[in-house]
């Protein structure tokens, strides 16, 4: 899909590189653990990180009850980013630096889940951070579920923005006799690291979240 889903998601600085492909925003959601959502209040404008994940055409977040900030976005409009950072973009001039990333803005209003789907919602969460996790550790118990807040927003209203690849040099830069290419950038898991007050045997599936990450 090419053609922008509102107003306000028409990417028009380096149109080129824009993408309204739900497949692509929903694999930018999924490969990512933070997301940044800006909103107002009376205190003036925020741009706050959380932990999200993604079910189906919705992007979810949690929190406590007593949250502001989930309180503010039961009541307007909001606008939520996700940025992965893939190379720096190394040019022949300064000016044509640039960095290699995948971007999604997503704007619309967030909906608290119903207790019913809380649970669900959760379960869906600890996956996205370790597949298998959940059925390890201790499932949340009832008091846990109604001290948390549980809220999602839909995929519908959204822009990606994409760029990859070499430089782009004036040709009559191109004789400069400087290094010039891209520095690629990943996250990347490292070694685990044990809690001292534990003794259970570090899980197998854990090498594997290991290359997970680092793919």
């Amino acid at each position: 899909m090419q053609t922008a889903p509102s107003p306000r998601t028409q990417v028009k600085r380096i149109a080129r590189n824009a993408s309204y492909d739900p497949a692509l925003l929903h694999a930018i959601v999924d490969a990512a653990y933070l997301c940044h959502i800006a909103f107002a209040d009376a205190q003036g404008n925020h741009c706050i990180p959380t932990a999200c994940w993604r079910s189906g055409d919705h992007l979810y977040i949690h929190g406590s009850n007593g949250s502001r900030m989930l309180k503010a976005l039961a009541a307007q409009d909001c606008c939520v980013t996700i940025t992965h950072l893939d190379g720096l973009v190394m040019a022949r001039a300064a000016f044509n630096h640039s960095m290699n990333y995948r971007s999604a803005m997503v704007y619309g209003r967030f909906e608290t889940v119903e207790e019913a789907g809380k649970r669900p919602a959760l379960e869906a969460f600890m996956e996205h951070l370790a597949p298998g996790r959940q059925a390890q550790v201790r499932a949340g118990n009832e008091q846990e579920y109604a001290a948390t807040t549980v809220m999602r927003i839909a995929l519908q209203e959204a822009a990606c923005k994409v760029r990859s690849g070499p430089p782009n040099d004036d040709d009559a830069d191109l004789g400069i006799a400087v290094w010039a290419g891209v520095l690629p950038l990943a996250l990347a898991r490292g070694v685990p690291q044990a809690d001292a007050r534990g003794t259970a045997e570090l899980p197998p599936q854990l090498p594997d979240y290991v290359c997970t990450w680092q793919d």
